[in-house]
């Protein structure tokens, strides 16, 4: 064997391929790990390392290594590579390079053939492909999976000389020589910049200790690219806005408008008011007011504040802090519909039928004055003393109920921090007729608004929710034949068909998975300037206009409503062109759906690291998920998941039926079905990546149901063995 310098490190993986070269019969991990002097911490990066090379094709599996341009200088590549797309030639097809390239000379040239469906990999695009050599020395290839482009940066906690990723999504550790260290402490929060070659990275910064209150919002804040700082000159026009002036307003300070939010909110941006129809030709009929903050006087198109507001898109909301979308200043002074205060407005009148039908509506921009800052509890509790809000919400829910919505029943987890940034309690939120008010005043205030704005043939952000697609009714009907529901198939698709099915569940043990299964069936709703109407609510045209503080489509209605209506300054202006609007209506889509996984990430950490107290004790939950690697379960209390691996339920083998989303003992005959309430001991509570390990409680106190055991019928196929059904 050719020796090799020692480098007392890990190679990096020029290094490696070169060593390999050099050593062109079989070489072991052994005999790289004495030649390159790996230190055992760095031993399983290096493995990681093998494995990463021969995933990519540059080395083969088992025998003689292979690598790019070693058969007697014929630069001649691997059946199965890694390429990355350069560019396309004149035809439009795309052309791509080896990933690895050690051989002088240009590479051979590579055409990547068209997907079965059509698509083509883009320049940068990384493709593990099968390759065909042409006899003009060039390949094609086929595209076997697209993989994920290499991480630029990661973020993760620093302790003895590695960086554990607070992204669960990536499966290493990275080492840090002291070198590139940046002078980081055990338990720091850093970003790291990986290498490209191998599992080692530097650090490039250091967020502070990992254990420190507001660390884990921040992890998801990084994670996530949501921007948090804003920038001086948006500061500043904040910060010298002054109250809108009375002008051609309509005066609706004397009309007893008043805010409803939760205990915990930080804005309050929509009022609402309402009385009975003194109309006689609508006997049972009610009048309302919804009532919104007039954002747009203060934040103009194209201004500092409008750039930054359009940068971030929505608000995001943590259990121990905001990233509003816009400066305090206005989200919490100017915009905020505080009790007592003059308040710029644009507002909207409705006039309903006894059974919640709208007859009309007018829209003006208004000063209004808020009379109470209501909590959803405390209108619940006092229900008695506003009727005419409750009188107007019976009546909206009769027509809920006529067009069949989607009414699912997921309870939402509230974490309240106490004062040193700790949790103090988990407990679920509760629900109330109070937020279905809010909730059906909204709606109809929203259906106006698209409405109004249609009928002046003015552009529309819509808010838009499309059906399920053919596949996900598939995968859900072959679920919910398994429980013993039926998703009859050829009907008309509407959203009271799945609200039927919740209503059979509701008393049952599968409610909540039966639940959750229908929401992932569900499309996701986006912004759209293109109506295609909202599903889930039975809408045929919807958008966003009672949250303008923190949603930015919601700005873009009202501007556009002051446009339409001649309402003065703040309008549209140059937004209104349809492809720009096309383009906000993604970025604005995309961040929605960025600050819903930033702040589902950071309740799931927030929750473990509570937890992790609490590692050995012992809880209630129910069965969430079936799988062949084990059970996940969701905590009674905390509405936490983790997950309970099949390697701990007992020595015998069992089998998934998946069917009846059953796991069942070969010997014992145990089961271990969806919807089983279960006892299980916490083994392990990962504050970084979110993640709860289960083993089943050996001792428990009594269940409501008992884990059901009972003999099964043998099945009538031949089991295939054990390394048959390995492959």
């Amino acid at each position: 064997m050719a020796r090799h310098k020692k480098v007392q490190a890990l190679p990096t993986r020029e290094q490696l391929l070169a060593f390999i070269q050099e050593n062109p019969h079989a070489v072991s991990r052994r005999e790289i790990t004495r030649a390159f002097g790996v230190a055992p911490a760095d031993r399983r990066a290096l493995t990681a390392l093998i494995h990463e090379l021969t995933d990519d094709g540059l080395i083969a599996r088992g025998g003689k290594r292979r690598i790019a341009g070693q058969d007697a200088g014929v630069a001649a590549l691997p059946e199965v590579t890694v390429v990355e797309v350069t560019g396309t030639d004149e035809d439009g097809e795309a052309i791509a390079r080896p990933a690895e390239w050690r051989v002088e000379g240009p590479p051979p040239t590579i055409r990547l053939i068209r997907e079965r469906d059509g698509r083509s990999a883009g320049t940068g695009d990384r493709v593990l492909a099968r390759l065909r050599r042409r006899t003009d020395g060039s390949y094609d290839a086929q595209t076997i999976r697209r993989l994920p482009p290499r991480p630029r940066e990661a973020l993760g906690v620093y302790r003895n000389g590695r960086v554990q990723p607070t992204n669960k999504r990536i499966k290493v550790e990275y080492s840090v020589y002291e070198s590139d260290a940046a002078g980081a402490q055990d338990g720091e929060l850093v970003m790291v910049a990986p290498f490209e070659a191998v599992n080692r990275a530097r650090i490039v910064k250091r967020l502070g200790n990992a254990d420190a209150p507001g660390a884990i919002s921040l992890i998801a804040i990084h994670e996530n690219g949501i921007p948090h700082t804003f920038p001086g000159p948006a500061l500043a026009e904040a910060g010298g806005a002054k109250p809108a002036p009375m002008g051609a307003r309509e005066d609706l300070r004397a009309i007893p408008l008043v805010t409803i939010d939760d205990e915990d909110a930080r804005d309050f941006d929509d009022a609402v008011w309402a009385e009975p129809d003194t109309d006689a030709t609508n006997p049972g009929g009610f009048h309302l007011i919804v009532a919104i903050a007039d954002v747009a006087w203060y934040v103009r198109s194209g201004s500092p504040l409008d750039r930054e507001a359009q940068q971030r898109g929505n608000s995001v909301y943590f259990p121990d802090r905001v990233v509003p979308m816009l400066p305090e200043a206005l989200s919490n002074d100017l915009c905020s519909l505080r009790p007592n205060e003059d308040r710029a407005c644009l507002a909207v009148h409705m006039w309903i039928d006894a059974d919640g039908k709208k007859l009309r509506h007018r829209f003006l921009r208004g000063m209004m004055r808020s009379a109470a800052r209501l909590t959803y509890r405390q209108v619940e509790e006092s229900r008695s003393l506003y009727p005419q809000l409750y009188g107007a919400y019976e009546a909206l829910r009769r027509a809920r109920h006529v067009r069949g919505t989607l009414d699912l029943d997921l309870p939402e987890r509230r974490i309240v921090m106490d004062d040193k940034g700790r949790i103090a309690r988990i407990f679920p939120r509760p629900r109330y007729d109070s937020h279905r008010l809010i909730e059906e005043f909204m709606i109809l205030a929203n259906v106006a608004a698209a409405e109004a704005l249609e009928a002046r043939q003015a552009p529309v952000m819509y808010r838009v929710h499309d059906e399920p697609s053919r596949e996900k009714l598939e995968a859900l009907h072959a679920f919910l034949v398994g429980l013993g529901y039926a998703l009859a198939k050829g009907q008309v698709l509407r959203a009271s068909v799945f609200d039927r099915i919740l209503a059979r569940a509701a008393e049952t043990p599968h409610a909540r998975v039966v639940n959750e299964m229908i929401l992932r069936s569900q499309a996701q709703a986006i912004y759209d300037p293109e109506n295609i109407g909202h599903f889930g609510l039975a809408l045929r045209r919807y958008c966003h206009f009672t949250s303008p503080i923190r949603r930015y489509a919601d700005l873009l209605v009202h501007r556009a409503l002051i446009t339409a209506f001649d309402f003065g300054d703040g309008g549209l202006a140059g937004d209104a062109d349809p492809e720009r609007f096309t383009v906000l209506a993604r970025h604005v889509s995309m961040s929605e759906r960025r600050a819903a996984v930033a702040e589902r990430d950071t309740a799931d950490r927030l929750v473990a690291a509570y937890l992790a107290q609490s590692v050995g004790a012992v809880f209630e939950g129910r069965v969430q998920g079936v799988t062949r690697f084990g059970l996940f379960v969701h905590l009674d209390d905390t509405g936490a998941d983790g997950l309970l691996p099949i390697s701990t339920l007992g020595a015998e083998r069992f089998r998934l039926d998946e069917a009846r989303h059953t796991l069942i003992g070969e010997r014992s005959r145990t089961i271990y079905a969806l919807g089983d309430p279960i006892s299980v001991r916490l083994a392990e509570a990962n504050p970084v990546t979110g993640g709860l390990l289960f083993t089943l409680a050996e001792r428990a106190r009594p269940i409501e149901k008992p884990i059901r055991r009972q003999p099964l019928k043998p099945s009538r196929t031949r089991h295939k063995s054990r390394k048959t059904r390995k492959r």
